[in-house]
């Protein structure tokens, strides 16, 4: 039988609002490695002033940053290993 572990990785998400612009930072650190991806959204005029909304599509943003800078750091570590280049695709 196989034993089940499980750990977390804490995220932070950080959300900056001006006038009509909502910026979202997502932060997360992994042993001695420091990630930071960034998403922006931008309401029209003419749009109701609903900050949640700008919010999940700045956060989808970063996350989505953050999940390439991921991908892009477990591909250079896979690489290490097998002495050459490696690339990996979502």
């Amino acid at each position: 039988m196989t034993e089940t572990q499980e750990h977390a990785w804490p995220i932070t998400v950080v959300f900056t609002e001006e006038e009509r612009m909502t910026r979202a930072d997502v932060v997360l650190d992994v042993g001695d490695r420091h990630y930071h991806g960034f998403g922006r959204a931008k309401r029209s005029p003419t749009d109701p002033e609903v900050p949640r909304i700008g919010e999940e599509v700045a956060a989808s943003q970063a996350l989505s940053h953050l999940a390439h800078q991921l991908l892009d750091a477990a591909a250079e570590e896979i690489g290490e290993f097998e002495h050459r280049p490696v690339t990996l695709h979502q």
